[in-house]
């Protein structure tokens, strides 16, 4: 079996029709947020039976809250929910269903196949555990087998399966993250690409605003490869503090990351909390969404990236030394004009 979805940036579309449960907040005419939200009723939406709105995915719950994804880069994760999203509906759910996808979506603007292949391979390679509702552990690839259609072409098609026990599992999933594709293209980094999904699947539930957990689990969380960052002080400072300033910057939601359990001063465990932002909040993580990722670590940090031009000229050779140059390898003197050019 077969189904020729396409993901090409709009709508994602099947019979049944997503409901509606909020109102929408929208800045510029991009929806970054949603408001009011009721929570669904878990048992009786099915995740797969949702419509994701223009510029938005679904991914269900099962696939964000796992473990065994550390070793899986940004664009890997990136790549895997490019073809959720182009899978996504009913027919994920069934065993041994192929799906199809253009790989110059997959590639960006990448000129190769070279990267879709590692990611494509990597994801083969990664076991996943899922905690079932009944206790047990299902362990699953995430990716099944595949083709890469016309490998060595700038144009093809990537052909795809999904595990069968993933495909069992996900059939009665009523758990999701809506993730904004606009916000997850603009993450620099795997950890908060991970902490926005945790979130995203989290901040629309309507009695609950946190949730506590142990290192392990945060590190399961945020991805972090298994045996790195193992202290407190390298967690903080290499992977949750970088992933809360991206998602508090980019995300309709804000997050905080606080020590909750302790042994001594030992930090043992910590306390995940969540909330919607208000308009200006939205309206500036729109903006900032819509910015350069050339400069926004500084942005984000509260801090100015000073530039020396003084610096900067007097590093750089005079014109007359330029000239001589050109004249040595008998280029003409015309080909530089006022403002000597070359590779930086």
């Amino acid at each position: 079996m077969r189904s020729d979805n396409y993901l090409s940036g709009g709508r994602l579309t099947h019979r049944n029709t997503y409901l509606k449960m909020t109102a929408q907040v929208r800045i510029g005419g991009v929806k970054m947020a949603e408001t009011n939200d009721k929570e669904c009723d878990i048992g009786r939406v099915k995740t797969l039976s949702l419509t994701p709105a223009p510029n938005e995915m679904i991914k269900p719950g099962e696939l964000i809250d796992i473990i065994g994804h550390g070793n899986l880069t940004l664009v890997d994760k990136r790549i895997y929910n490019m073809l959720i999203a182009n899978a996504f509906g009913p027919t994920m759910a069934r065993q041994g269903q192929e799906f199809r996808i253009e790989t110059h979506i997959l590639k960006g603007s990448h000129d190769s196949n070279d990267r879709i292949k590692d990611s494509v391979e990597r994801l083969m390679r990664t076991i996943v555990r899922v905690r079932l509702p009944d206790g047990s552990t299902r362990r699953a690839a995430l990716l099944g087998g595949n083709d890469l259609a016309d490998d060595d072409r700038e144009t093809g098609s990537f052909t795809y399966t999904f595990d069968r026990r993933m495909s069992d599992m996900l059939k009665n999933s009523t758990i999701f993250g809506k993730l904004e594709l606009q916000i997850m293209k603009a993450f620099t980094s795997s950890y908060a690409l991970s902490l926005y999904e945790a979130v995203a699947k989290r901040y629309r539930m309507k009695y609950k605003v946190d949730e506590e957990f142990n290192l392990e689990e945060l590190r399961n969380l945020l991805g972090v490869v298994p045996g790195r960052l193992v202290t407190w002080s390298n967690l903080s400072e290499k992977a949750i503090r970088p992933a809360l300033r991206e998602v508090n910057a980019l995300a309709p939601f804000g997050v905080s990351i606080e020590p909750s359990m302790k042994s001594g001063k030992k930090i043992l465990g910590v306390k995940l909390s969540w909330w919607a932002k208000d308009v200006d909040q939205l309206r500036e993580a729109h903006k900032e969404v819509q910015r350069p990722k050339v400069g926004r670590k500084a942005r984000i940090g509260g801090t100015v990236e000073t530039v020396s031009i003084k610096g900067i000229i007097a590093d750089l050779p005079d014109l007359e030394s330029v000239r001589e140059l050109g004249r040595a390898a008998a280029v003409s003197e015309d080909d530089f004009g006022d403002s000597p050019k070359g590779k930086n």
